[in-house]
């Protein structure tokens, strides 16, 4: 008890338990306000009855004395809402120095367990500026969970917990698997406990629970997530490989038996297993599947990915089985059944491995699924593959290097007909073209002067108005129709689906017109049509008539996009705008009324410059 309060009690002034709780409170003393958070008390004077606090939130706030022993809970100095108001700075540091730290003695003075937002309270702000606190964190948490003193949950309702000091590393590390909620927790336990598994060795009760465990999570998990079970088996056998002690029983699943039931299912698996995995798997399709083994392994080969082509591949090379893949390549292609990947790894790998099955009969694959994957009915598959072509800037030289005169003009018309590529991106595929084959120049070179001698004619201001349109549709109507299919499809059943087809059928149709506006806006001529001669009706000019009744007219004769009916502004597209070209003063013309329909034979009284 305090001295200053000791006094007052022996003196009979106060009771014993009211001493007892102003003791907590007294100067140098640390307490908790609901609304201001922690603060150290300052000073007291029992005269008047008040004490001064500094608070975090509230700086030398003075209180009744009464009211503060009311209001306010005591702190242990060694408390971390404490040590934010006795040594912030030191705090500051060990945010930066060892964060690690920083968050256990945070979560050992709640007691051992924190939830995500009471840590935030503690740390943003006071320790770590707000702006850099997610970067932080995400640091820090990695480290968390490599040091194995704390339960670090996936999920933010469920609490940190900090382990038991006790703990030996390998009983840390098995705690890190059995605590984890969900398959993927699991997979990264477990990839923890093959780094550090020198640890584990010698501890046999433990390495037991943990493959006991794993052969649970695998048997429950088969059925709805195979690529974890996957890799949970690839890191259990990783993990017997490095101790030697430890053995399966016959009981327990082994990856051979799970490729051989889930065969159906092993191709869509396989997707986005990192790569050393995937190498493990398809050194096991021997064992699993026995002599059919090759087939099996090439089943997937056009399906499975583009780090398990590449996987695949390499591990052929080492069975000396690079004839088989090749010939598996070169009738894939003739077919047009190869997959984006396997075309992706074929390009480029076609100085080395690929150099046999490479020529223009791959180009001709390629332009041929990325034209089958535009239209196909399901999300594009093919986007590698199209900036592959695209970015590689020797590719189409080096498809067209062995092919005759006929064969590469056939790939250039094809190459500049197809719709799948952007005008600008078809232009410099064409300058590719014609750049490493000179002969074809006549046949893409004569089809984009047709292009240029035909082309229309408009107003510069209604050019950026129909860019503005085709930006519209790119950067809003396109990507709102991609989220439209992306929630329809959540719905199931594509057969029955209504919601899914009708997004799917309105993104032909905004597919088409962004191809048609994109080769409008290429094929089209601007102009202020300023100074257009008056000696014949031009594109520029305002022409004025009289009919054989004595009624006059008056039609301006614009670009392709700038009709403007009402105003009499009219297209030179138009049936008026072609019937009145070229014609002079006095040339009689029959034309067609706007709004009746009925026509009406007009002669040229005048002819004059458009003036804006």
């Amino acid at each position: 008890m305090h001295p200053d309060v000791a006094k007052l009690v022996e003196a009979g002034r106060i009771p014993q338990n009211v001493g007892e709780r102003l003791s907590e409170i007294a100067p140098g003393k640390f307490c908790m306000h609901k609304s201001w958070g922690a603060g150290k008390v300052l000073d007291w004077d029992f005269s008047t009855g008040k004490i001064t606090i500094d608070f975090e939130k509230k700086q030398a706030a003075q209180m009744d004395l009464k009211f503060a022993m009311q209001k306010t809970e005591s702190l242990d100095a060694d408390h971390f809402s404490a040590q934010k108001i006795n040594a912030l700075d030191e705090l500051r540091i060990l945010a930066v120095t060892d964060p690690v730290e920083l968050v256990r003695q945070i979560v050992e003075s709640q007691g051992g367990t924190i939830k995500f937002d009471q840590l935030e309270r503690e740390i943003i702000e006071s320790i770590v500026p707000e702006a850099d606190y997610k970067k932080w964190w995400d640091k820090t948490k990695k480290a968390m969970r490599e040091s194995h003193k704390f339960t670090v949950p996936s999920k933010r309702t469920e609490p940190i917990v900090l382990r038991c000091e006790s703990m030996t590393p390998a009983e840390m590390l098995v705690a890190d698997f059995e605590s984890a909620r969900d398959l993927k927790g699991k997979v990264k336990a477990l990839e923890a406990i093959n780094k550090h598994v020198d640890v584990l060795k010698g501890q046999e009760e433990a390495l037991q629970r943990l493959t006991h465990d794993i052969n649970e999570a695998c048997t429950k998990g088969r059925k709805i997530q195979l690529g974890k079970v996957l890799e949970l088996l690839v890191g259990r056998d990783l993990m017997l490989e490095q101790v030697e002690q430890l053995e399966i029983s016959g009981s327990e699943l082994r990856l051979a038996d799970v490729l051989t039931m889930e065969r159906e299912r092993i191709t869509e698996s396989l997707k986005g297993l990192p790569a050393a995995t995937q190498r493990r798997i398809y050194e096991t399709f021997p064992d699993a599947f026995g002599d059919e083994w090759k087939n099996e392994i090439l089943s997937v080969f056009d399906e499975v990915g583009s780090r398990g082509v590449s996987e695949i591949a390499k591990y052929l090379d080492d069975q000396n089985e690079e004839t088989l893949l090749l010939e598996h390549l070169r009738i894939a292609i003739k077919n047009r059944r190869l997959g984006p990947d396997a075309l992706v790894w074929v390009c480029r790998e076609r100085k080395k491995v690929a150099a046999p099955v490479f020529d223009l009969e791959t180009g001709n694959s390629v332009l041929n699924l990325l034209e089958r994957d535009m239209v196909a009915d399901g999300p594009s598959r093919s986007g590698r593959l199209r900036n592959l072509l695209t970015a590689d800037q020797t590719l189409i030289s080096d498809l067209l290097a062995d092919a005759d005169d006929v064969e590469a003009r056939n790939f250039g018309r094809k190459l500049y007909q197809s719709p799948v590529f952007t005008d600008l991106d078809r232009k410099s595929l064409m300058a590719r073209v014609i750049k490493a084959r000179p002969e074809t120049q006549a046949v893409v070179t004569g089809g984009v002067k047709e292009e240029d001698e035909d082309a229309t004619v408009s107003s510069w201001g209604s050019i950026e108005k129909r860019k503005g349109e085709l930006e519209h549709l790119v950067k809003v109507l396109i990507p709102e129709n991609v989220k439209e299919i992306s929630v329809a499809r959540s719905y199931g059943d594509l057969k029955e689906n209504f919601e899914y087809k009708a997004a799917k059928d309105m993104q032909a149709v905004l597919s088409k017109r962004k191809h048609q506006m994109e080769l409008a806006l290429s094929n089209v001529k601007g102009s202020d049509f300023v100074g257009a001669k008056t000696d014949v009706v031009n594109i520029g000019t305002v022409v004025g008539l009289i009919g054989v009744d004595g009624t006059e007219k008056e039609f301006t004769i614009l670009g392709a996009w700038d009709s403007v009916p009402e105003q009499n502004i009219l297209s030179y597209l138009t049936e008026i705008g072609k019937a009145l070209l070229g014609k002079a003063i006095g040339d009689t013309v029959v034309l067609r009324d706007l709004e009746t329909e009925l026509e009406g034979t007009f002669t040229i009284k005048t002819i004059s410059a458009y003036a804006k």
